[in-house]
Protein backbone atom coordinates (compact mmCIF):
# COMPACT_ATOMS: atom_id res chain seq x y z
CA UNK A 1 0.00 0.00 0.00
CA UNK A 2 0.98 3.46 -0.70
CA UNK A 3 -0.42 7.14 -0.57
CA UNK A 4 -1.98 9.63 -2.24
CA UNK A 5 -2.56 13.26 -0.43
CA UNK A 6 -5.74 15.39 -0.31
CA UNK A 7 -5.17 18.96 1.02
CA UNK A 8 -8.25 21.44 1.98
CA UNK A 9 -7.64 24.89 1.28
CA UNK A 10 -9.01 27.61 3.20
CA UNK A 11 -7.79 31.00 1.60
CA UNK A 12 -8.53 34.57 1.91
CA UNK A 13 -10.77 36.58 -0.98
CA UNK A 14 -14.29 37.10 -2.61
CA UNK A 15 -14.25 34.26 -4.58
CA UNK A 16 -13.59 32.41 -1.62
CA UNK A 17 -16.17 33.76 0.35
CA UNK A 18 -19.45 33.16 -2.10
CA UNK A 19 -18.48 29.61 -1.91
CA UNK A 20 -17.87 29.70 1.38
CA UNK A 21 -20.93 31.25 1.98
CA UNK A 22 -23.01 29.13 -0.09
CA UNK A 23 -21.77 25.70 0.71
CA UNK A 24 -21.54 26.72 4.50
CA UNK A 25 -17.98 24.96 4.94
CA UNK A 26 -14.51 26.05 6.11
CA UNK A 27 -12.69 23.95 3.22
CA UNK A 28 -13.49 25.73 0.03
CA UNK A 29 -10.86 24.18 -2.49
CA UNK A 30 -9.01 20.72 -2.90
CA UNK A 31 -5.74 19.77 -4.23
CA UNK A 32 -4.90 16.21 -5.11
CA UNK A 33 -0.98 15.74 -4.15
CA UNK A 34 1.77 12.36 -4.80
CA UNK A 35 3.55 13.65 -1.44
CA UNK A 36 2.54 15.48 1.89
CA UNK A 37 4.64 18.41 1.30
CA UNK A 38 2.54 19.05 -1.60
CA UNK A 39 5.98 19.26 -4.52
CA UNK A 40 3.08 18.25 -7.28
CA UNK A 41 0.16 18.92 -6.61
CA UNK A 42 -2.97 19.72 -9.16
CA UNK A 43 -6.63 20.64 -9.24
CA UNK A 44 -8.38 22.93 -11.08
CA UNK A 45 -8.10 26.16 -9.57
CA UNK A 46 -6.79 29.66 -10.75
CA UNK A 47 -4.62 29.49 -12.80
CA UNK A 48 -2.81 32.24 -10.92
CA UNK A 49 -3.39 32.79 -7.26
CA UNK A 50 -4.18 36.50 -7.28
CA UNK A 51 -6.19 36.19 -10.57
CA UNK A 52 -9.75 34.84 -9.58
CA UNK A 53 -11.32 35.12 -13.26
CA UNK A 54 -9.08 32.45 -15.13
CA UNK A 55 -9.71 28.89 -13.69
CA UNK A 56 -9.27 26.09 -14.94
CA UNK A 57 -6.91 22.59 -14.30
CA UNK A 58 -3.26 23.51 -12.95
CA UNK A 59 -0.28 22.55 -10.90
CA UNK A 60 -0.24 24.30 -7.99
CA UNK A 61 2.86 26.05 -6.76
CA UNK A 62 2.77 26.31 -2.91
CA UNK A 63 5.30 29.34 -3.12
CA UNK A 64 3.21 31.30 -5.09
CA UNK A 65 0.12 30.69 -3.34
CA UNK A 66 1.84 31.47 0.23
CA UNK A 67 3.27 34.77 -1.92
CA UNK A 68 -0.42 35.70 -2.36
CA UNK A 69 -2.31 34.03 0.34
CA UNK A 70 0.36 34.57 3.52
CA UNK A 71 -2.71 33.15 5.67
CA UNK A 72 -3.72 30.67 3.69
CA UNK A 73 -4.30 27.70 5.86
CA UNK A 74 -4.49 23.79 5.21
CA UNK A 75 -5.54 20.52 5.98
CA UNK A 76 -3.63 18.07 4.42
CA UNK A 77 -4.81 13.95 4.68
CA UNK A 78 -3.20 10.90 3.26
CA UNK A 79 -5.39 8.53 1.63
CA UNK A 80 -4.19 4.59 1.05
CA UNK A 81 -4.33 3.50 -2.12
CA UNK A 82 -2.27 0.49 -4.46
CA UNK A 83 0.88 1.02 -5.94
CA UNK A 84 -0.97 0.82 -9.49
CA UNK A 85 -4.04 3.15 -8.24
CA UNK A 86 -1.30 5.81 -7.34
CA UNK A 87 0.45 5.91 -10.44
CA UNK A 88 -2.78 5.64 -12.55
CA UNK A 89 -4.26 8.57 -10.59
CA UNK A 90 -0.78 10.30 -10.95
CA UNK A 91 -0.73 10.01 -15.22
CA UNK A 92 -3.92 11.33 -15.54
CA UNK A 93 -3.21 14.29 -13.40
CA UNK A 94 -0.15 14.61 -15.83
CA UNK A 95 -1.81 14.14 -18.96
CA UNK A 96 -4.67 16.21 -17.69
CA UNK A 97 -1.96 19.31 -16.70
CA UNK A 98 -0.45 18.39 -20.53
CA UNK A 99 -4.08 19.45 -21.58
CA UNK A 100 -4.67 21.61 -19.52
CA UNK A 101 -6.23 24.59 -21.43
CA UNK A 102 -8.83 22.59 -22.56
CA UNK A 103 -10.38 21.76 -19.23
CA UNK A 104 -12.32 25.08 -17.50
CA UNK A 105 -13.84 25.56 -13.89
CA UNK A 106 -17.42 24.74 -13.82
CA UNK A 107 -18.99 28.21 -12.73
CA UNK A 108 -22.26 27.48 -14.36
CA UNK A 109 -22.56 24.28 -12.11
CA UNK A 110 -22.17 26.21 -9.06
CA UNK A 111 -26.14 26.80 -8.39
CA UNK A 112 -26.81 23.29 -9.43
CA UNK A 113 -24.39 22.30 -6.78
CA UNK A 114 -26.16 24.72 -4.04
CA UNK A 115 -29.48 23.37 -5.56
CA UNK A 116 -28.12 19.63 -5.44
CA UNK A 117 -29.15 18.80 -9.03
CA UNK A 118 -26.10 16.88 -11.26
CA UNK A 119 -25.05 19.05 -13.96
CA UNK A 120 -22.09 18.41 -15.80
CA UNK A 121 -20.54 20.46 -19.29
CA UNK A 122 -17.63 18.67 -20.99
CA UNK A 123 -14.32 19.50 -19.83
CA UNK A 124 -15.66 21.58 -16.80
CA UNK A 125 -15.15 20.54 -12.93
CA UNK A 126 -15.38 22.37 -9.50
CA UNK A 127 -12.03 21.44 -7.69
CA UNK A 128 -13.99 18.53 -5.72
CA UNK A 129 -15.84 17.41 -8.57
CA UNK A 130 -12.51 16.72 -10.82
CA UNK A 131 -10.88 14.88 -7.94
CA UNK A 132 -13.99 12.73 -7.15
CA UNK A 133 -14.05 11.82 -11.25
CA UNK A 134 -10.38 10.88 -11.11
CA UNK A 135 -10.70 8.93 -8.10
CA UNK A 136 -13.97 6.91 -8.59
CA UNK A 137 -12.48 6.17 -12.10
CA UNK A 138 -9.65 4.71 -10.17
CA UNK A 139 -11.65 2.66 -7.83
CA UNK A 140 -11.81 5.11 -4.95
CA UNK A 141 -15.35 6.57 -4.40
CA UNK A 142 -15.30 9.59 -1.91
CA UNK A 143 -18.91 10.41 -1.65
CA UNK A 144 -21.88 7.99 -3.00
CA UNK A 145 -23.72 11.22 -5.65
CA UNK A 146 -22.65 12.22 -8.64
CA UNK A 147 -19.11 13.63 -8.98
CA UNK A 148 -20.32 16.82 -9.73
CA UNK A 149 -22.27 17.55 -6.58
CA UNK A 150 -19.15 16.59 -4.49
CA UNK A 151 -17.72 19.20 -2.45
CA UNK A 152 -14.30 20.15 -0.13
CA UNK A 153 -16.60 18.82 2.61
CA UNK A 154 -17.82 15.27 1.30
CA UNK A 155 -13.37 15.10 1.52
CA UNK A 156 -13.21 16.62 4.59
CA UNK A 157 -15.73 14.25 6.28
CA UNK A 158 -14.05 10.78 4.02
CA UNK A 159 -13.79 8.45 6.90
CA UNK A 160 -10.66 6.96 5.09
CA UNK A 161 -8.31 10.12 5.16
CA UNK A 162 -5.97 10.59 7.73
CA UNK A 163 -4.87 14.28 9.05
CA UNK A 164 -0.71 14.55 8.52
CA UNK A 165 -1.01 18.27 8.68
CA UNK A 166 -3.38 21.43 9.81
CA UNK A 167 -2.15 24.67 9.91
CA UNK A 168 -0.87 27.44 8.01
CA UNK A 169 0.70 27.14 4.34
CA UNK A 170 3.61 29.03 5.62
CA UNK A 171 4.38 26.04 8.47
CA UNK A 172 3.97 23.60 6.00
CA UNK A 173 6.37 25.06 3.64
CA UNK A 174 8.74 26.35 6.64
CA UNK A 175 9.23 22.36 7.97
CA UNK A 176 9.73 21.05 4.38
CA UNK A 177 12.47 23.11 3.93
CA UNK A 178 13.82 22.53 7.27
CA UNK A 179 13.36 18.38 6.07
CA UNK A 180 15.36 19.18 2.81
CA UNK A 181 18.07 20.66 5.02
CA UNK A 182 18.74 18.18 7.20
CA UNK A 183 18.27 15.69 4.27
CA UNK A 184 20.73 17.97 2.68
CA UNK A 185 23.29 17.93 5.78
CA UNK A 186 23.12 13.69 6.19
CA UNK A 187 23.73 13.22 2.33
CA UNK A 188 26.73 15.78 2.82
CA UNK A 189 28.00 14.40 5.99
CA UNK A 190 28.00 10.52 4.31
CA UNK A 191 30.63 11.18 2.11
CA UNK A 192 32.69 12.97 4.83
CA UNK A 193 35.76 11.05 6.14
CA UNK A 194 37.56 12.34 8.79
CA UNK A 195 41.45 11.29 8.66
CA UNK A 196 43.50 11.38 12.11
Amino acid sequence: MTYIYIALVDTPGLFACFIRHFLKQRYVHVVLSADERLSESYSVGRRNPAVPIFAGFEKEDKYEILHTFPGAYYRVCRLSCTGVQKRRIMEKLREDYDRRFHIHYAVLALPFLVLGIPFYVREQYTCSSYLAKVLKENGITVADKHFSLVTPKDFYEYEEMETVFEGELSKLVADGEREWGRNLSEHWLEGVSIYE
